[in-house]
């Protein structure tokens, strides 16, 4: 897969998918960014919520480039698909 012009929406839905496949992870995410299971079930299609999922990856270099590494893009791709939500 090839990092470069993939959509930002689609990018950070692969990476909330990622960051809840992991219960400590998903549960920094809740607190660190004050959603709850129920606002990133209804935020699946809103910029804001799945921005503030990149800006937590993006805030904690190794979750990014772990990130990065299971979607098979570069982890400038996540950083760049925030500027683009």
């Amino acid at each position: 897969m090839q990092s470069t012009g993939h959509d930002a929406a689609t990018l950070a839905l692969g990476a909330l998918g990622w960051v809840l496949a992991d219960q400590d992870r998903a549960e920094r995410l809740l607190a660190l960014t004050g959603l709850t299971p129920d606002a990133l079930r209804a935020g699946l299609g809103n910029g804001v919520m799945l921005g503030a999922v990149l800006d937590f990856l993006a805030s904690h270099e190794p979750d990014l480039l772990a990130a990065a590494a299971a979607l098979g893009v570069e982890p400038a791709e996540l950083v760049s698909a925030r500027k683009r939500l």
